[in-house]
């Protein structure tokens, strides 16, 4: 058994009998704030748009845009355009599996303490806390647990996965329980809370910078407003653009404005992202 008397509940070693099941967090002054049960974190959700048909919403533009105008010009733009914009819709999915990993990391935190606060054996918290959201990963920390082997490393090698760093703090209380006599329970409580407190900071920031990000946005889809307007008046503003030497000099010089606004507005929220780190 792990722990002295008063320093916590203990926690049963691989291939002690188990102690009763009781109701995880029941009564706890520690149990998973609102919006965090602990019966486990789900499983990381699918693609919600997939890149691929954005990609051909590009090219149909352009080849709707080329037919206006009369010029192959956006064409070719948007065969450009399409796999940059792919590559960075799942750039943007990554990052949001990402946060997802790391909200059921803490909530997999909640669920483990909770567990071993019930006296469950080492195996039982793990499979009861749920692993699902580790993908191929869960069945390595979930044999380790259950043939006695090095439960703390697999849960190391498991933080290597995005969003899954907070799991490295899991495995430094493992060790320190089974090896130290630590309480597994406290050490994780502790845990979840640092992540926690870091997850909504990242929050908060991102909540700040959605006013820049915005503005950037609107800014941008100015010049389509321009040229719509151009034509709403009785003009063809883009058959100037596309068809003309001194239009075509505007609109490569307003495409390069226009990349290099943002870009840089791009690189001014990355840093402030950084600097919050």
């Amino acid at each position: 058994m792990l722990g002295p008397a008063g320093a916590g509940p203990p926690l049963a070693r691989v291939g002690r009998p188990a102690t009763p099941p009781s109701s995880p967090g029941a009564g706890d002054p520690q149990a998973a704030p609102p919006g965090e049960t602990p019966s486990g974190p789900a499983p990381i959700a699918v693609l919600r748009r997939r890149p691929s048909r954005v990609a051909a919403a590009c090219l149909l533009g352009g080849l709707l845009v080329s037919w206006w105008g009369g010029s192959p010009l956006p064409l070719v733009a948007a065969l450009g355009l399409a796999p940059l914009t792919a590559r960075r819709l799942r750039h943007r999915e990554r990052r949001r599996r990402a946060d997802l990993r790391g909200d059921a990391v803490i909530t997999f935190c909640s669920a483990l303490a909770a567990e071993a606060r019930a006296g469950r054996r080492p195996e039982d918290a793990l499979r009861e806390a749920g692993l699902d959201f580790l993908g191929p990963a869960a069945a390595q920390v979930a044999r380790a647990a259950r043939t006695g082997g090095d439960v703390a490393a697999a849960l190391r090698a498991a933080a290597c996965l995005p969003g899954a760093g907070g799991l490295a703090g899991v495995a430094a209380c493992w060790r320190v329980a089974t090896d130290g006599g630590a309480s597994l329970a406290t050490g994780l409580d502790r845990v979840a809370h640092a992540l926690r407190t870091e997850r909504d900071t990242r929050e908060d920031l991102r909540a700040q910078l959605a006013g820049p990000r915005t503005t950037a946005v609107v800014l941008a889809c100015l010049p389509a407003a321009g040229l719509l307007l151009g034509t709403a008046l009785g003009a063809d503003p883009l058959a100037v653009l596309l068809n003309q030497p001194a239009g075509l000099a505007c609109l490569l010089i307003g495409v390069a404005l226009e990349a290099a606004g943002l870009l840089w507005t791009a690189g001014i929220i990355r840093a402030a992202e950084r600097s919050s780190a």
